[in-house]
Parts: structure tokens; sequence; C-alpha cells
């Protein structure tokens, strides 16, 4: 009797192998935790990057409630409206002064705030690496405070130092350096360009510290002793061998500095008070708070990405092809540090002055300005904005009374701490296991795109990335997000996801698969050799990806500043009393918020030794 299986046409028989062989790759698949994760966050990635965006584009071709009389068409009916009257209405000349203008202004102050950072902060870089400096391990340390705290809480100490009672905007308050010295700065050194880009030129200059120091410590020191023992100069070294090396560094911290700097909004608007310079990032926060030209703010925001997605692909290109420089091989060889002679103690001093005056001196002028009794009068000093339970003579909302009892501040500080504690939970755990499919899936096109999927919220200016989902929340569907906190928490948690996902990957491409294949061997889960076995090995790079996230949602406002309701983190508070006039208390606010991230990166750093340079540099 002929068996059932030989009675089966021969196509129907190769359909069931196909089918059996399709289940037992399936079930091969499944079983690898690295395809489990990939799969997973590029489903997750699509839904909270991707989509995203086309809800923004959709915005900016649509009508908006608020817009009707003016488009002359019904809600949500197509239309061109926004982009032809922000990019091309003549009428009043609208779109120069609307657009033209701010960005013209934004691109100024990036070019400059880039020129400040770079030269800054790759000049302290190869002082501290090439040099025979002394105090270096000082200054590599408050070097790093800018950067850590908020690029707004520079421009509210460049306020406090430099406002004098010849400048109307200041409302005749006196600074610090007039009630010292008497000088009194012209308006332009206090509000506008030149404040503006020295701000963030500042802020940035520990960036360009960390990319430029990261590669002339690790850097081969033999090619540059091979230059000098054929008698080269030191400037030839430089010209010749040590720039090249650092080059792709500098292209990146130019770019990335650039794009940043261009889509500030946190510094413009508290150094705007006389309203002399706009950006394109202050236009398009008043834009959104115009219920009828919201979406000309959708157009901005497009605009930025496009800059920042242009930026991204120059900086690839131009990296990219000089891959023959980025030699960071092993520390083969001894650098001979450059000794600087005489001049070694005038450029310490100068150095040390200029980085103890923009990481140390603004702490203590937030601490002093808060106890002033009146703004500017240095002579007399009180306690009343801290501890008064009294009604505040500005009001601003709900109860305002001193820092220390008002429920307002500290139930937004509450919730700012718990908005970074969860944002740093998602953001960090979802680099870690981004990290360990990229390292175990490499090469595998799938993985690529979640990597830089996970990478490209970094892309996206950090209002226009708010806007972004101030759009979903404009939409039935997610109409319950908006102005939760849930809503702040899921665009924390991606926005700040980059840094972490990079720290991730880094940290699981130093470490050898024969370690968990270990551990496989014998039937250890893959939640326990994470647990047990990986973590523990590249602790200090995996909490560092906790670390950025907190300390930079601690620390943020241009993201938040349009989904954020009123009194609900801490940065906004801030700077709705900074707006009011309440200058005491927003300094003393300012105060505690850099008080909290030092501490956090202080304890945090002494242990586990985790620390910002670690999350930025991975």
């Amino acid at each position: 009797m002929a068996s059932p299986c030989l009675e089966m046409p021969m196509a129907v028989q190769i359909k069931q192998i196909n089918s059996r062989k399709a289940m037992n790759n399936l079930r091969s698949y499944i079983k690898k935790p690295a395809n489990i994760i990939t799969v997973l966050f590029f489903v997750i990635l699509l839904f909270t990057v991707c989509l995203p965006l086309f809800s923004l584009v959709r915005d900016s071709f649509i009508v908006h409630p608020g817009e009707v009389r003016d488009v002359g068409a019904k809600v949500n009916s197509f239309t061109l409206y926004h982009w032809k009257t922000l990019l091309a209405e003549k009428l009043y000349d609208y779109s120069r002064i609307t657009f033209w203008k701010p960005l013209f202004n934004s691109i100024l102050m990036a070019l400059l705030s880039c020129a400040i950072a770079v030269g800054f902060g790759g000049v302290v870089a190869w002082l501290i690496t090439r040099s025979d400096i002394p105090g270096k391990k000082f200054l590599s340390t408050i070097f790093v405070f800018p950067y850590i705290m908020p690029s707004w809480s520079i421009a509210m100490f460049w306020e406090n130092f430099f406002k004098n009672s010849r400048i109307v905007a200041c409302y005749n308050q006196v600074g610090m350096l007039e009630s010292i010295t008497g000088i009194c700065v012209p308006e332009w050194m206090l509000y506008g360009f030149f404040p503006c880009a020295m701000c963030l030129g500042i802020h940035y200059a520990p960036f360009a510290y960390l990319l430029i120091g990261g590669i002339l410590r690790n850097m081969d020191a033999n090619l540059e002793e091979a230059a000098t023992v054929l008698k080269a100069s030191r400037f030839k070294i430089l010209r010749k061998v040590t720039l090249p090396i650092v080059m792709p560094a500098l292209i990146s911290t130019v770019l990335l500095v650039f794009s940043s700097s261009l889509s500030s909004f946190t510094v413009p608007s508290f150094l705007n008070k006389n309203g002399s310079f706009a950006t394109v990032s202050t236009t398009m926060r008043s834009l959104f708070n115009s219920s009828s030209m919201q979406g000309q703010g959708f157009v901005i925001a497009i605009i930025l990405l496009v800059f920042s997605v242009v930026i991204l692909t120059i900086n690839n290109s131009l990296t990219g092809k000089r891959k023959s420089f980025t030699t960071v091989s092993g520390k083969s060889g001894q650098v001979s540090l450059v000794k600087l002679g005489k001049a070694r103690m005038p450029i310490i001093i100068l150095v040390m002055i200029i980085a103890v005056f923009f990481a140390i001196v603004p702490l203590l002028s937030f601490a002093l300005e808060s106890f002033l009794e009146v703004p500017g009068d240095y002579s007399t000093f009180t306690t009343y904005y801290w501890t008064t339970k009294d009604t505040l003579e500005d009001r601003v909302f709900g109860s305002s009374q001193g820092i220390l009892v008002n429920p307002t501040i500290w139930k937004a500080m509450g919730g700012s701490i718990i908005l970074s504690l969860a944002v740093a939970f998602i953001s960090g755990t979802s680099g870690i296991m981004i990290g360990y499919a990229s390292a175990r899936k490499r090469g595998s096109r799938l993985a690529r795109w979640v990597s830089n999927m996970a990478f490209f919220p970094y892309l996206i200016p950090a209002m226009s990335f708010g806007a972004v989902y101030l759009s979903v929340s404009y939409t039935k569907t997610f109409s319950f997000l908006r102005s939760s906190i849930w809503l702040l928490i899921i665009v924390g948690g991606i926005k700040f996801l980059p840094f972490a996902s990079k720290s991730g990957a880094n940290s699981m491409m130093q470490l050898s698969p024969e370690i968990e294949e270990a551990a496989m061997i014998i039937d250890v889960p893959w939640w326990k050799r994470m647990l047990k076995i990986l973590f523990p090995i590249q602790k200090a790079s995996f909490i560092s990806g906790y670390l950025l996230p907190f300390i930079s949602c601690m620390r943020e406002l241009s993201l938040f500043v349009l989904i954020a309701a009123p009194g609900s983190i801490i940065t906004r508070v801030l700077q709705d009393f900074d707006t009011n006039g309440l200058t005491q208390v927003s300094n003393g606010i300012n105060f505690l918020i850099i008080v909290i991230v030092l501490l956090v990166q202080f304890v945090t750093n002494k242990l586990t030794g985790a620390s910002i340079d670690k999350g930025i540099g991975g």
C-alpha cells in the first residue's frame, strides 16, 4: 500500500515543507532577544517619531478653527495660505518682518555662537591635552558646568551682570557691573544679537571641548612624535597632523552647535526684552500663541526640521570623506606636552577667569539676586522673596508667596522631578535595549533603521519637536493627551533617546559576545544576563545613559513650552515669574534647579562613576 505522502501532489508536499521551514525560521528568529527588540522598537519609533511628522506636515496645509475668517475656508480643508502668507506676503512687509528677518537673525546668531564655542572649547581641549598648563583637573571639571546648566541660566546671569540704569528695558534696574564699578554697557551688549550669540557660544563650548578633547586624548601619540623626530615645528605638527585628525570632530561640533543655536528659543526669549531681536523660534512661539496664525507656526517648525536634516546630511558627507583621518587607535607612545614657558601663568589665569566667570559666578549671582530687596540695589538684602506668606506685589498666577512656601513652585518642582525620572527611565532603558540590538544585529538593515530612527529626534529642534506633538494632540483620537503629564513623558522620552541609544550601542559594542554566550550555554535567561552580567560590566556607561536625559529634562524649556500646562513644570513657572518682573523669584528658582542638577550629577558620579561626558561621548 502506497504511503499517503507519496500519494500527495508534489506541489502540496513542497508547500508543506516550505511552511514547516518558515515556522522553524520564525521560531529560531523569535528565540533571539535582539530580533524581538529590533522589531518592537521599529514599530514603536515608527509611531512615535515618523508618523507624528506627517501630522506636522498635514497641519501646515489645513485650516485651523481660529483661521477660518482669514483663510475663507472650512476647518480642516486643504490650503496653501500658511505657506504663501509666511514666505511671500508683501502687504505691510509681513513676510520679511515675520519670517525672513528672524531667519537672518537666527543664522547670524548661530554662526557667531559656533565660532565662540569651537574657538573657546577647542583651545581649552588643546591646552588640557597637549600643554603643560597647571590645574587641568579643576579646569576640566568646572568647564563642563555651563553645559550642565540650562542655556537660559547663562542668559539670566548675563542680564543680572550687565543691566544698568541707562537702558530703558531694564526698568531702571542696576546690575552687578554698574553696582561694583559704575560702568554702564550699551544696550546692544545686553539685549539682542551679540549677547544671545555669546551665551549660546559659552553654553556649547564644553560640548566642543568634550568632542575635540576626546579625539585628542585617544589619538595615536606616535603620529605627532614621528613629526617631532623629523624636526617639524609645533605649528606645522598642529596644522599637518593634529588638525586633520580632529577635523571630523571639529566639523561635527560646528554643524551640531549651528543647528542647536539656530533653533534656540530660551536665550533669545530672555535677552530680547527690548524687542529688537526676533528669531525664528521666538516668532514660532508668538504664532502658536495666536489662534489665527497657528498654521504658520507649523510651517516654521517644518523649515527648522529641514535645516536640521540638511545639516546632518552635510555632516555625514564631510566626515564620511575623512574617515582616513580618524585614526583613533591605541595610546601607543607618550605625547610630549608643549611647554608654554613664560606664557604659562598668564594663559591659565585668563582661562580660569573666563571659566569661573561663566561656571561658578552665575550660581552665586542667582543666589545673591534672590535676596535683594530691590533689583539692582546691593545694599539691602532680605529673605522676603524666599519666606513670605503674603501675596507678592506682582501677582503671576495662583498663589505668589515666597519660594519656600509657594505651593505652585513646589508642585511644579515635584512635577519636573517626576517627569525627569520617568523620561530618564524610558530613554535610558530604551537606549540600552536599542544598543544591545544594534550590537548583536550589526550589519542588519532593520537594526540600522532602528538606530537611525532613534537618533533622528536629536535632529529636530526642541520647539519643533514640541510642535509635532502639539499637532498630534489637536486630533480627536489623541486630544486626551493635550496638556497632560503623559504627553510630556512621551515627548521627553523620545526627544532624549538619541544620547541614551548612542551610549548603549557603544557600551554594548565594547563587550565581546562570548561573555553572553557562556551564560547562554547554561540556559541563563536573557533578562538575567542583562542584569547580572552585562549591566555590571558597563555600569558607568549605562547609568550615564540615564543621567543625561534626567539632567536635560530638568533644565528643558523649549521642548515643553508649547505643550506644558502653566504651572505644571518648574521651567514654565520660572519663565512666568521672569516675564512678570519678579526677578528675585525667578533667580531663586533658577538657583534651585541648577543645585539639584549639579547634586544629582555629583552623587551619581561618586556612587557609580557615571558622568555627563560619558553620556555625550558614549
